[in-house]
């Protein structure tokens, strides 16, 4: 019997490995999911019927069986009720859960052990900041906490890590329970002041950062037991969060350094240099007369077009265009929306074929020989001012470069700065026109006027 355990340990890892492998491709994604879950459930029943510890079997059957059917029963009603605008926050919410978990087992085995070694100290310092930091992500995506921000507060913040780092190495030394729970409770205050100044545009860099941290927790308890699914887990997650964290600030043409002390886009509102000019407006009616007799559609899907939960009638609109013999494909930033990845996954759900999704160097490649370019709630990820104003705060950083293309059309519900709080140069550019409204609203009625119009 015991040599089953390490068996499933075994099995458990390699699902792991080839589920994430699946997940990057949208066709053998849900398999992929699936195959990850049934080497955790293989894992979890593996600990606990085959594991033994002189001759014993785990104790507390009742208390684990309470806790698996509640935490089961939670994760099913929470993921099947969570809307597509709410996914950044469950993802921060259960990436915080993770590092509480880390965190507490960190404890836990010093309680039993009465030593805190390297992996016991590591596994709750950065699990406690995951927790509290992702706590903080959460109510800051959700609206319930705004950005807060005073002078001096990176200098607090960075006395603060070297008061852990160095309470952690005189722990190592000690073995004080006291100063356990002491390096915990400053780790959760940590975790708060190092996400409160960040600002609402760099929370995609924050939610992948922290998720990184959970898995670098995580892989620490794999190492304080001894368990290959826990470190094969945790190092996963970790170097993968680290990864697309790197990616996105590359693609934000800016260094972690400067995301973790800039504080942009935050809650006031920031402005670069004057923008002037006047809009124009487009009626339904003419845009879809545009989108129909063009041969080259792209669509750039930003957050409004999540909170309309409109996907699936954008799906149904480019549908539509192609009977028609309209070639309709999607230009996705690589932070647009709230967490990483946040528009493919939206697309993905409307069953937009893969295919049709250009990441940013090739839909730039092809905006010059686009007819018309329709921007569905995306604000700061095509703002030409990104390339031309030198003052603006998001100078630098690579954009979807609609105003290439030989009609723009936007579709916002008003002419409010989006997240970053920066005004749109775009929206002012002759080739571009408004077309105000909620996104699902318009998408329906493009569709209904042209069918209407054959």
């Amino acid at each position: 019997m015991t040599g089953l355990l390490p068996l499933c340990y075994i099995l458990g890892s390699v699902s792991f490995i080839m589920g994430l492998k699946m997940m990057s491709h949208p066709a053998t994604a849900r398999r992929g999911n699936g195959i990850a879950a049934a080497g955790m459930a293989l894992a979890i029943l593996g600990t606990l019927f085959l594991y033994r510890q002189q001759g014993q079997h785990l104790r507390h059957y009742v208390w684990i069986g309470l806790g698996l059917l509640v935490g089961s029963v939670v994760g099913v009603v929470a993921a099947r009720k969570v809307k597509m605008t709410s996914m950044p926050e469950m993802v921060s919410l259960f990436n915080g859960m993770g590092g509480a978990c880390a965190a507490l087992i960190s404890i836990s085995e010093f309680r039993h052990q009465g030593v805190a070694g390297p992996f016991v100290l590591a596994g709750m310092f950065i699990g406690s900041i995951s927790f509290s930091g992702s706590m903080i992500a959460w109510g800051k995506l959700s609206g319930h906490i705004k950005d807060v921000a005073f002078k001096g507060q990176h200098f607090l913040n960075n006395g603060l890590l070297a008061l852990l780092l160095a309470a952690c190495i005189y722990e190592g030394f000690a073995q004080n329970l006291l100063m356990v729970y002491l390096i915990a409770g400053v780790a959760l205050v940590y975790g708060v002041l190092f996400v409160m100044p960040i600002g609402g545009a760099d929370m995609p860099v924050v939610i992948s950062l922290l998720n990184s941290f959970t898995g670098v927790a995580a892989a620490c308890g794999g190492f304080l037991y001894h368990n290959p699914v826990m470190l094969t887990g945790g190092i996963l997650v970790g170097s993968a969060g680290t990864i697309l964290t790197i990616l996105m600030c590359k693609a934000m043409n800016r260094s972690l350094l400067n995301v973790l002390l800039g504080s942009f886009g935050g809650g006031a509102s920031v402005q670069g240099g004057p923008v002037g000019g006047a809009y124009k407006e487009l009626s339904l009616s003419d845009a879809s007369v545009v989108l129909a007799y063009a041969r080259e559609v792209m669509i750039v899907p930003g957050y409004g077009l999540a909170v309309a939960q409109a996907q699936h009638v954008c799906h149904e609109l480019e549908k539509l265009l192609e009977s028609k013999g309209v070639n309709v494909q999607y230009a996705i930033h690589p932070v647009a929306g709230r967490m990483p990845g946040h528009m493919n996954v939206l697309l993905a759900e409307a069953d937009v074929s893969y295919d049709k999704l250009l990441e940013m160097e090739r839909a730039n490649d092809a905006f010059p020989n686009t007819d018309v370019v329709l921007v569905l709630g995306a604000n700061d990820v095509v703002n030409p001012a990104a390339q031309t104003d030198p003052s603006s705060p998001i100078y630098g950083m690579p954009i979807l470069e609609v105003e290439k293309a030989k009609l723009v059309v936007v579709n916002k519900r008003s002419m409010k700065p989006g997240y970053a709080g920066i005004e749109n140069q775009l929206f002012f550019q002759p080739k571009t026109s408004m077309l105000f409204g909620d996104a699902k609203s318009v998408l329906q009625q493009l569709i209904a006027s042209i069918k209407e119009n054959g």
